[in-house]
């Protein structure tokens, strides 16, 4: 079962089974600060869990957890909170905590989102030079389930592709893939935070060279 009708959402359809409830259904605005958005997630959460209490539910979650510059934000305190409800009222669960998404469609400000409108429109911005981040091709979210999720129980994992690229990296290649410079002014700002990743990710990458895993990334998605 699958609830939601988003990008992730739409990406489990191949996978779907009477066994896995899929959870992606939600706030996905990590700028949001309504409270009633946050409490209309949790509630479904609670009922649909309650009403499914045989299947195994699979939870998506953001790694902005580990971001020490957002432990008060709105988003990150209701996800904890989700995270907790989880753990301790779901006898089978895997929580996955999302890297920055890329895929077709979503949230227009997204990262690769952002950047690609920038540079397509010839809009100026400012690039943090110490910033990294970590991506994750919305398809592969739904291949390392198919993958894994039966052998991972009652964990949760980080969910990205293993690599901390540099917003230049991932500017160079949509240039490329657009066939247009970037109008963008370089501050020396920005911060990053590291996260462990489970075996079970580091296998499922294993062999892939982060300057490929990017270029695909703007090849499927540009």
């Amino acid at each position: 079962m699958i609830i939601g009708t988003g990008l992730i959402a739409s990406s489990l359809k191949d996978i779907d089974s009477k066994d896995m409830l899929f959870f992606a259904s939600g706030v996905s605005n990590s700028l949001e600060t309504r409270i009633s958005e946050f409490e209309r997630e949790f509630s479904l959460l609670k009922n649909t869990l309650e009403n499914n209490s045989r299947s195994k539910l699979i939870y998506f979650s953001t790694l902005s957890i580990h971001d020490q510059s957002k432990q008060t934000s709105p988003y990150v305190l209701h996800k904890k909170e989700i995270e907790n409800y989880i753990e301790n009222n779901s006898d089978n669960y895997l929580i996955l905590r999302i890297g920055n998404i890329v895929g077709k469609g979503g949230n227009p400000n997204t990262l690769f989102n952002f950047l690609k409108t920038q540079i397509t429109n010839d809009h100026q911005f400012v690039v943090h030079s110490n910033a990294r981040r970590l991506l994750i091709d919305i398809d592969d979210i739904s291949s390392f389930l198919k993958s894994s999720c039966t052998q991972i129980k009652n964990k949760t994992i980080n969910c990205a592709f293993p690599y901390y690229y540099n917003l230049k990296e991932i500017i160079d290649v949509i240039e490329k893939r657009i066939e247009k410079k970037a109008q963008y002014q370089e501050v020396n700002e920005g911060d990053f935070y590291k996260v462990d990743f489970d075996d079970n990710i580091n296998h499922f990458f294993s062999g892939i060279n982060s300057d490929k895993y990017l270029e695909v990334l703007a090849a499927k998605y540009i």
